[in-house]
């Protein structure tokens, strides 16, 4: 019988969303059911209301999240119920090209749930990222639960499921931030705090935090940046290559995903400096850039995705950070909300109130 439980639903592009009844099958083979216990308010939520992903409305919300595993499916091994879990939006496969060739970070088929949830009448749902979390329970290819300890809360534990993770993974994995480091982090939201905390667990000796929101670099400064530049009062480049003796950083992280704040990453590094893109730009977005200083500049531009992680890998060992007190995760909590308030928590989010708005159930 599938389980009748609560989950919020975005219906159509701009609307607000709702809270309405789900059916959530048994799981089948592969797959797991697992009771939410938390989930973030993220950024990517909004871009799925907004259309902005895509237009396969409704969609259910909400990928930042922990829980309990309830059941499971015919051949599941990963997991049993019973476990506390992240739940991760890349499962990978094993498989690809990318696994087989032990870059399983990169797989290039990353699996999902076969089974849909649906609306009471039948109508069936686009779970955000594969997993649909602002929910009682939702319905996960079992690949996407990660087995951690439980002596994490929820709320903190979740947050690696998608923002944390981002910004954490940009500087430890893409950016392989090192001891002595110099580094710039371009959008101080919560990725971009995260890639701050991620740079100083790193052992960077500066790290430079860039937004035009003074709250939010003091945001920063509680995170680890060693100096901040407001970039609604100078130039964003000069101020970071004055703070590094003329030269620009060895890691600029770009966390907003906006052409204008790419190039400002691209000219503030170091010669033979790293670029890493880790906010996420609209379809319509390009960039422009003289392919001479491409080629003068050296170095590597990258893209972050999901931080490069590899959940098996770096969740349960980031929680172990967490419970010994070198990781405070906890710091990324503003709020706990109910699922009747994610349409308010969007809004503070879009008003650069709150670092993360965390749904408890």
């Amino acid at each position: 019988m599938p389980y009748e439980v609560q989950g919020v639903i975005a219906r159509g592009k701009g609307q607000d969303v709702s809270v309405e009844t789900v059916l959530v099958p048994d799981p089948g083979p592969g797959e797991a059911v697992v009771a939410v216990k938390a989930c973030g308010v993220c950024h990517t939520d909004l871009h799925y209301r907004e259309g902005g992903i895509n237009d396969d409305f409704p969609f259910l919300l909400g990928h930042e999240a922990a829980g309990v595993v309830e059941a499971v499916g015919e051949g599941v091994t990963e997991v049993a119920p019973g476990d506390y879990v992240i739940l991760n939006w890349r499962a990978v496969c094993g498989n690809c090209r990318a696994c087989l060739r032990g870059r399983p970070w990169y797989c290039f088929a990353t699996h999902n749930a076969t089974q849909k949830m649906t609306l009471k009448d039948g109508t069936e749902l686009s779970p955000a990222l594969g997993i649909g979390a602002f929910i009682e329970k939702t319905l996960v290819a079992a690949g996407q639960c990660t087995k951690v300890s439980a002596e994490a809360p929820p709320e903190v534990a979740g947050l690696l499921g998608c923002g944390v993770m981002a910004g954490l993974g940009a500087a430890l994995n893409t950016g392989n931030v090192s001891r002595g480091d110099t580094v710039a982090v371009i959008g101080c939201g919560g990725v971009g705090d995260a890639a701050v905390l991620g740079a100083s667990l790193a052992g960077a000796v500066k790290i430079i935090a860039v937004d035009v929101d003074d709250r939010k670099l003091a945001w920063a400064r509680d995170f680890g940046a060693t100096d901040v530049v407001n970039a609604g009062e100078q130039d964003p480049v000069a101020a970071i290559r004055a703070l590094t003796g003329g030269f620009g950083a060895d890691v600029v992280i770009e966390a907003v995903g906006r052409p204008e704040t790419y190039k400002q990453a691209f000219y503030a590094r170091d010669l033979a400096g790293v670029v890493v893109l880790v906010g996420v730009p609209t379809p319509a977005m390009e960039l422009e850039l003289p392919l001479l200083d491409v080629f003068g500049r050296g170095g590597a531009l990258k893209s972050s995705w999901y931080g490069d992680c590899l959940p098996s890998r770096d969740f349960p060992m980031l929680i172990d950070l967490f419970l010994q007190g070198r990781l405070p995760l906890d710091k990324f909590v503003s709020e706990t909300i109910s699922l009747g308030q994610v349409e308010d928590a969007f809004a503070r989010m879009h008003r650069g109130e709150v670092l993360r708005s965390v749904v408890t159930l």
